[in-house]
């Protein structure tokens, strides 16, 4: 399942590493981020690998993004945990300055009516 939400970079967590079962080494970096909603605003992102981590780093606290994400569960001694997984991490301020910036056309701006008939 692939999901994404807007909303506001509010908190990176520290890295967290360790080494696997299997004598992996690992990282992983949570982040929150507001979506602005009245009821449970605020999202609990992680991220897992260096490349992922590396993501983050292109953005600062209190910047508007776009997360993509990839929700799953899994099961332990009869209990359900679950993951939000980031995989894709977008600015959103640029994109939507640059709508803003285009002026709208106006009819009553002009009152010459230009019109060949």
């Amino acid at each position: 399942m692939s999901l994404s939400v807007k909303g506001t970079l509010t908190r990176k967590l520290e890295i967290e590493s360790g080494t696997s079962k299997a004598g992996n080494e690992w990282k992983k970096q949570s982040f929150l981020i507001d979506t602005g909603n009245q009821y449970n605003p605020e999202i609990c992102f992680q991220l897992f690998g260096e490349e992922k981590i590396e993501m983050l780093n292109h953005h600062d606290e209190g910047s508007k993004v776009e997360v993509s994400f990839n929700l799953s569960s899994r099961e332990y001694n009869g209990r359900y945990f679950h993951n939000i997984d980031a995989w894709r991490i977008e600015g959103i301020e640029k994109s939507e300055q640059a709508s803003e910036d285009i002026p709208e056309f106006n009819s009553s701006d002009n009152d010459e009516d230009d019109l060949p008939f």
